[in-house]
């Protein structure tokens, strides 16, 4: 008795994985004509293509694009590989990135590396062996062997939310230096004099770090102090080093967080402790996030235009594709301050 869920044939060696050849003798018609209804749908009648897509859906069939990839060597799928998902942060990059493409016809494959740099050359491997049509990578400090092998692939390579006089390939991002001199200026001209920071142990962070307290001695200020915690950053770690750090330094006026969450936690272990914010102690975030504007106070944040890099990688892959590619490889997308209510 049939309970109406369509099995393909075990004689066939293999892993019993459902074909093409099942697509069509469920249609009734020859293994070629179902391939033309699969990829050029024009050149069938509307009965034969009716027949097919009908069988497609009741065997659970996904045509093998690899093999139309082969003769028109485009695959129409774009890899993007981030430090990490746990965090919202790279979020609207990631969104972006995947309607521009879906846009264009194109699907987005999404890698996780942590942040370790031995992850990343193993992800890239893989994600190359595939041939991709473009590949968007977080970052612009690689291992050798992950810069050898994506120079090496001859794949269009975007990488973003940074800034390198020497890209791979194309770039769309920002300073990270520039971030921690102006974050510390501002507070400077708050009037702030004893700053501190708390920052994740991530490569982009200790740049930001680094030249935070660069710009605080530079002003004329102490030393900025510094509590790293590991990345990906939370609320919690922030909350833990804020107590940390006002044991150190219970004068500190004015933090510098490496993340909206970690702001988050510093403000949260703040107010628990009767911390007067901003009078007694200013906090800016980093990112922007969605809930920066809608917490009490609302956070100061640095504001990062996450959409616009995604769209623009998606614009720099899609015009080397097309074969329009035009203007400048890398785009300083710049970031703002945000001022609210924490400073």
């Amino acid at each position: 008795m049939s309970d109406g869920v369509f099995r393909p044939r075990r004689a066939r060696r293999g892993s019993g994985a459902v074909t093409l050849h099942d697509v069509a003798r469920m249609a009734g018609v020859a293994p070629i004509t179902a391939s033309r209804a699969v990829n050029t749908p024009a050149l069938v009648s509307p009965d034969v293509l009716k027949r097919v897509q009908e069988a497609i859906a009741r065997t659970g069939y996904v045509p093998n694009r690899m093999a139309g990839a082969l003769a028109s060597a485009r695959s129409r799928l774009v890899a993007a590989v981030v430090p990490t998902i746990a965090g919202p942060v790279f979020l609207q990059t990631i969104e972006a990135l995947t309607q521009a493409l879906a846009d264009a016809g194109y699907h987005l494959m999404l890698g996780q590396t942590g942040y370790a740099d031995n992850r990343e050359g193993a992800l890239l491997e893989a994600i190359i062996g595939r041939r991709p049509d473009g590949i968007v990578v977080t970052g612009v400090m690689h291992s050798p062997s992950a810069r050898k092998l994506l120079v090496a692939s001859g794949i269009p390579v975007v990488e973003t939310w940074d800034l390198t006089p020497t890209p791979i390939d194309m770039l769309v991002g920002f300073s990270h230096p520039e971030v921690g001199r102006r974050v510390a200026g501002f507070f400077h001209a708050k009037g702030r004099r004893r700053l501190g920071i708390v920052v994740g142990d991530d490569e982009r962070a200790a740049r930001r770090l680094q030249a935070f307290q660069g710009e605080a001695l530079a002003l004329g200020l102490d030393p900025a102090l510094a509590e790293v915690v590991p990345a990906p950053t939370t609320l919690r770690s922030g909350r833990e080093a804020l107590g940390r750090l006002l044991a150190r330094a219970p004068q500190v006026d004015a933090i510098f967080c490496s993340s909206d969450l970690l702001a988050l936690g510093v403000l949260t272990e703040a107010q628990a402790r009767g911390i007067d914010v901003p009078r007694q102690l200013a906090i800016v975030g980093f990112g922007d996030l969605e809930f920066a504007a809608d917490v009490h106070p609302a956070l100061t944040s640095v504001h990062i235009k996450g959409a616009e890099i995604g769209r623009q990688a998606a614009r720099f892959i899609l015009d080397r594709v097309d074969g329009r590619a035009e203007g400048p490889p890398v785009v300083d997308i710049g970031f703002s301050i945000i001022e609210r209510q924490t400073t």
